[in-house]
């Protein structure tokens, strides 16, 4: 069947008939998981793929795993071949070396057959609540090596010929805290690849199996052409940009990521020359990550409509030096990648295009996934428990529209956990849960305000590992909006806290006196310490970055935001220049007074 032959109708219909498997795959993994990382905050991504590992269509849930899932895909494939693989098989993975994402995230792939004959892969990604290693969560910000990260599972088989294999289930989950959630997650993720796998071949059985793949191949060949006509936009020419983490866990000396984006007449070269050398700490992102970021910000900035399918990246070089922050050779720690590096990749992304296109593009978001874990032995039980979290921010405004408050932003779209359901899963309670007020840039469209939790640990000594970003460099604004509040870390001990030997660095030494509490700010952002029980721990993310002069926002926006709790008056006044009588009416000539002060001062 030629290119000629597709009927675009039909090519449309079995399109969105993929991504609705894809789509189902993930809703059957969300509901049939058990711990609430999966179930409630939806940590996983699900994906169709042809025969021979190419992507075809994935469901809308992580953007990170945009580009790991077929770097995954495409490792197993080399260790499995098609003529290894059988009806009924799974292949599990989360060897970060092969896999490109880190050890917390665990890949099972599913071959589909048809009438005893290749037709197509499923594989779906599900980050799990503990693997082992150094810390609860398997996230720890100090570790130096991977090994120190959790258990590394090299492409094998979990399931062949339909029967699941007990011996390594049992050997991985003797290695890890959580072993109850583990099996019942591995179940969920095996349940999903077998409703996708029945829904494909349905649809075999409706279009002909080879029509089907020959629509899998119209559907990547559509996605490139869609692609290098989206670049038009971009005018010829180099864009660079340069931005900073700030440290790798050990050390707070800033890291830098360079990137430089080159339009042509055959597409994009994004060159990551002048990026860091691979660090000591836990930020090294894969190459796998890094293809992920560039991905996510092509498609988000060109054709936000534009299929997730191989077609991507037949038309984007991506350089990424070898030995450097964005491609760190084994054994460098990789866990707080996804949760920090990854974002700092598509902020230097977004601000090289918006020297290009400045009106396609946000200002800086907050900045990190802004992971937060607990864990530890429930007295009350006796069992392990493991309380992972990531916490979204600030979302960078754009030339016409505020951004959005308290959400996750660029590579992660996970939900939140319900207060409920932490209260109910852990011996833990949370004290308060907000916006923060005048957290996000001011700007005529005003950044998105970052958002606050605090958790006090009820039972038990527990390890606490927090890891955030944009506690120093705020978010950047962008065309005179100004940034967003830096994020904050702070650690109320309990009285008679003894702190010699505790993992806390930087804050008190010695013990408390048996009336005192001490409230501490933490340096850098990034720490796993252990704390007694009575400790609470505030975690506030940084907000998003303005777009435009603050004084061009309309008043009436501003008087909204004041009514709303998210600026206060004095921002207001002091920032936006805008007056208020008492009863909260914009006094319209003593604000154009204001903001004729105010430019004046800005002079």
């Amino acid at each position: 069947m030629s290119q000629l032959d597709i009927d675009p109708v039909q090519l449309e219909v079995t399109r969105h008939a993929l991504q609705s498997v894809a789509e189902e795959m993930g809703a059957t993994l969300t509901r049939t998981a058990l711990s609430p990382n999966i179930k409630d905050r939806r940590d996983c991504s699900t994906a169709i793929y042809t025969a021979d590992g190419r992507l075809v269509a994935q469901a809308e849930h992580i953007p990170l795993h945009l580009g790991l899932m077929p770097a995954v895909v495409q490792a197993v494939l080399r260790e499995y071949p098609l003529a290894k693989l059988e009806e009924g098989d799974a292949v599990i993975i989360n060897d970060p070396y092969i896999s490109g994402s880190h050890l917390p995230d665990i890949c099972v792939i599913s071959p589909v057959f048809y009438r005893n004959r290749p037709l197509a892969l499923v594989a779906n990604l599900a980050h799990h609540v503990d693997v082992g290693g150094a810390v609860p969560g398997s996230m720890s910000t100090t570790a130096t090596e991977i090994f120190q990260e959790g258990i590394r599972i090299p492409p094998v088989k979990i399931r062949r010929r339909g029967k699941v294999n007990r011996e390594l289930l049992k050997l991985v989950s003797h290695n890890l805290r959580t072993a109850r959630e583990f099996h019942g997650d591995i179940q969920a993720q095996l349940t999903a690849n077998d409703r996708g796998i029945k829904r494909l071949m349905e649809l075999a059985e409706r279009y002909g199996a080879n029509a089907l793949k020959e629509h899998m191949e119209q559907i990547i060949s559509y996605t490139h052409r869609r692609l290098l006509a989206a670049l038009e936009i971009i005018p010829p020419g180099t864009y660079e940009f340069e931005d900073f983490l700030e440290g790798d866990g050990l050390e707070q000396n800033p890291i830098n990521v360079r990137v430089a984006i080159t339009r042509h007449n055959k597409g994009l070269t994004v060159d990551f020359s002048g990026t860091h050398p691979q660090v000591r700490g836990p930020v090294n992102a894969t190459r796998g990550v890094t293809l992920a970021c560039v991905y996510y910000v092509i498609k988000a900035v060109v054709d936000p409509d534009l299929p997730s399918s191989d077609g991507l990246n037949r038309a984007v070089e991506v350089v990424t030096p070898e030995g450097s922050l964005v491609n760190p050779v084994f054994p460098a720690p990789v866990a707080h990648a996804n949760i920090n590096t990854a974002q700092r990749i598509a902020d230097v992304l977004l601000g090289a295009l918006a020297r290009a296109v400045p009106e396609r593009v946000t200002a800086a978001g907050t900045g990190s996934m802004s992971n937060f874990t607990v864990g530890g032995v429930d007295p009350a039980t006796g069992t392990y428990y493991s309380y992972v979290e990531t916490y979204g921010g600030g979302q960078g405004a754009k030339h016409n529209q505020d951004g959005m408050d308290g959400v996750h932003v660029h590579m992660t779209n996970t939900r939140n956990t319900p207060v409920e359901v932490i209260e109910q899963s852990y011996p833990l309670r949370v004290e308060r849960y907000a916006l923060v007020p005048d957290s996000g840039g001011a700007g005529k469209h005003r950044g998105g305000l970052g958002m606050m939790r605090e958790i006090t640990v009820l039972r038990g000594e527990a390890t606490v590992a927090v890891s955030t970003e944009r506690t120093e460099l705020p978010p950047w604004g962008l065309a005179g909006g100004l940034p967003g509040q830096q994020a904050m870390v702070r650690v109320a001990w309990p009285a008679n806290t003894t702190f010699a030997n505790s993992g806390f660095n930087g804050g008190p030494t010695g013990r408390l006196p048996a009336a005192a509490t001490v409230e501490t700010e933490m340096n850098g952002g990034k720490f796993t310490c252990r704390v007694p029980a009575g400790t609470t721990i505030r975690l506030q993310t940084a907000g998003g970055g303005g777009y435009g002069n603050p004084l061009e926002r309309d008043p009436e926006l501003v008087r909204q935001d004041v009514l709303e709790g998210l600026v206060s008056r004095r921002a207001a006044k002091e920032v936006y220049g805008v007056i208020f009588t008492a009863e909260l009416e914009i006094d319209h000539e003593a604000t154009a007074r204001q903001r004729e002060e105010l430019r004046h001062k800005g002079q």
